[in-house]
């Protein structure tokens, strides 16, 4: 559980040091309520690195350090097809356990994960942060209370700045997958309604040497079970950097919402990060908390298997 002036903090194993565990890590380092004290990364520059740069013990391998205890759950933040693998084995540690989104790369998978930890009876928490940011947690309640009236369409909007290297967008699960998922979990808690049908389509226009699946910048069209329509906009290229933004068209009203922008947009991603890891303490022992759980993660890949289907 969080901490309060009479508990510690919540002590992390993080698995995976690269460039995303990293980023967790320095989105922990202004909490009281979590933190990193253990990772495990088989390439010694990047355990050694963040020994040195964060503080924290670093092992060779996941076996090594569940072996060697002293912390309370595990942030798992390895390659989207390893994922399952991960949560098998500190499943059978026993420990509850946040894990990058999106849970594998295909249906199956997040389902082979649910099982696994139903049956070792621990808690799993699929990261999708955008749960954690304020400004989206304000349009929810909105939605919720009817503000905006009947909502008429709902459009998520995320572009990077640049594409991840070449050898992780193979193994990433294609644009839909690796990006499109936040957008369609996004959809489905903003507005409470299931996807029910799905159209694609995708530039093929590319900067760099192709990568077989994954475009560069694709389009999808959600039908939605309440009625309502779902826009979402993916790009791997963008000149001004990393955004995110959502557009709300109700009966009543409207609204825009960059909750994450030049040149803020690093700190907005950072403070969602480190709510999502004390929301995920707070929920280890099994409370109810309004974070993504595997049958958000299975709406979510599902979605984005059917939007690739759709392109082929």
């Amino acid at each position: 559980m969080a901490s309060s002036a009479s508990s510690p903090a919540f002590r992390l194993g993080l698995v995976g040091a690269g460039r995303m565990g990293q980023t967790h890590l320095r989105a922990l380092e202004g909490s009281t309520d979590v933190t990193v004290v253990a990772v495990a990364e088989p390439v010694v520059a990047l355990r050694e690195h963040v020994e040195g740069a964060f503080g924290v013990q670093g092992y060779s391998s996941l076996d090594e350090m569940l072996d060697a205890g002293g912390i309370d759950g595990a942030l798992i933040v390895t390659p989207s097809d390893s994922h399952v693998d991960v949560i098998a084995k500190v499943a059978q540690a026993g420990l509850p356990m946040l894990c990058e989104k999106p849970c594998g790369v295909a249906p199956e998978d997040t389902r082979r994960a649910r099982t696994l930890v139903e049956t070792a009876g621990v808690a799993l928490q699929i990261a999708y942060w955008r749960r954690f940011v304020p400004e989206l947690q304000q349009i929810r309640d909105r939605i919720v209370s009817g503000d905006f009236g009947e909502v008429l369409s709902v459009s998520c909007l995320q572009w990077d700045g640049e594409p991840p290297a070449t050898a992780f967008r193979a193994r990433s699960g294609g644009i839909f997958v690796d990006m499109g998922v936040h957008e369609f979990d996004q959809l489905r808690w903003l507005t409470g309604q299931d996807i029910t049908a799905i159209h694609a389509c995708a530039a093929t226009i590319s900067e760099e040497p192709n990568v077989p699946g994954d475009a560069e910048s694709a389009h999808v069209l959600c039908d939605l079970s309440g009625g309502s329509t779902g826009l979402v906009s993916l790009g791997r290229r963008l000149p001004q950097g990393d955004v995110c933004w959502a557009h709300i068209f109700g009966t009543r009203d409207a609204e825009e919402c960059r909750f994450l922008w030049p040149p803020d947009a690093e700190a907005a991603f950072l403070q969602a990060l480190r709510l999502q890891a004390e929301s995920f303490a707070r929920g280890a022992d099994g409370t109810e908390t309004d974070a993504a759980r595997a049958e958000d993660a299975i709406a979510a890949l599902t979605a984005a298997e059917t939007a690739s289907q759709a392109l082929r």
